[in-house]
């Protein structure tokens, strides 16, 4: 598998709600981040829309499958279209890619638009990869978001 091909492979587990399978392309140790400022370097430093690591990730799942989780209920349809990808850098053990995305929503009878470039840093895993970092810059992160209540 390529890195374009593992890419479209998650937006698809994303989009059919397979959430449980999406939360399997993930390193034990990795890390999902989306910065609140433009050029932002440290997710701890300065304060972020999301930075999950593995655990935070499992409950985020739960919450969305939740009978109670109302905020998320019914769940959005999604169409998570990736573009651009581009192999950065690469050794022997990962893979550093960067893509644009551009996410339609529909929910609640509303459709709402993201646009962001995105960086993963992809562990070899046999013929795949698993996903040791993911990095959303959303071009509006410091606009008025609204709730985000879909997995980028």
């Amino acid at each position: 598998m390529t890195p374009e091909q593992f890419l479209y492979h998650e937006a698809r587990l994303l989009d059919t709600h397979r959430y449980e399978d999406w939360l399997q392309l993930f390193t034990p140790d990795a890390t999902y981040w989306l910065p609140l400022e433009q050029d932002q370097k440290d997710p701890l430093e300065t304060s972020s829309i999301l930075h999950d690591d593995r655990t935070l990730l499992e409950l985020r799942v739960k919450q969305y499958r939740h009978a109670r989780a109302h905020a998320r209920l019914p769940l959005a349809r999604t169409v998570h279209q990736i573009t651009n990808v581009s192999v950065v850098e690469e050794n022997p053990r990962e893979v550093r890619v960067a893509s644009t995305m551009t996410v339609v929503e529909f929910r609640n009878e509303k459709q709402r638009l993201y646009g962001a470039l995105v960086e993963h840093r992809l562990r070899k895993n046999g013929d795949t990869f698993a996903i040791a970092h993911k990095r959303v810059d959303l071009v509006n992160s410091e606009g008025e978001l609204d709730g985000i209540a879909i997995l980028l």
